[in-house]
């Protein structure tokens, strides 16, 4: 009785993988891609196109491919021809830096170039803002508080360290009061 369940169950796993294929992808490990430096601004530009495209169709599991291959790209870059400064790229080019690392990296890949994003920042290549939103997204990773109230997890705000001056770290970082960044999701902010 239990094998025949055990059997049912995995034919039926296996007809809803089969009819379902084309939803799921395997993006595999990151692997660094060959880039030329000397095109890194073209790249860089792709890589932003690509992921406003991906963000505004909101079909993550269709584009994971896509995904994965502008995250490899940006590592890949940072890699071999270092982090880019506005000097040599655009601002939407240093922001598919960002992109790539704040929505497509695993958070091994957000803590080992995070002091690039500390570096552009303090250099105004990059807004922090951007700080503020990838600082949240790691210690989030980490399990652990966030400081700016920027990351949402399963509809709700995610744990909040000293949510009674939040205000004051996001106004320090350009960030609108808290209050009106969750009424876009439709979530309430009380301190207590």
């Amino acid at each position: 009785m239990f094998l025949t369940i055990l059997i049912a169950l995995l034919l039926i796993v296996s007809i809803f993988l089969f009819l379902n294929r084309d939803k799921f992808a395997y993006v595999g490990s990151v692997d660094y891609v060959e880039v030329d430096c000397n095109k890194k601004s073209e790249i860089l530009s792709e890589v932003y196109r690509s992921d406003i495209k991906i963000r505004r169709e909101n079909n993550l599991i269709k584009y994971a491919k896509e995904d994965h291959r502008n995250q490899e790209l940006v590592i890949s870059i940072l890699e071999t021809c270092g982090m880019p400064t506005l000097n040599e790229v655009t601002q939407e080019q240093m922001n598919a830096i960002w992109l790539g690392l704040q929505h497509n990296a695993e958070n091994k890949y957000r803590l080992k170039y995070f002091p690039l994003i500390e570096k552009a920042v303090k250099n105004g290549d990059l807004s922090k803002q951007q700080y503020a939103l990838m600082k949240d997204r790691m210690l989030m990773d980490e399990g652990k508080a966030q400081i700016f109230g920027s990351q949402i997890k399963n509809g709700k705000l995610y744990d909040l360290d000293s949510p009674e001056t939040v205000n004051e770290r996001r106004q320090e970082m350009g960030l609108e009061p808290i209050e009106d960044y969750l009424k876009r999701f439709g979530i309430s902010f009380d301190t207590d």
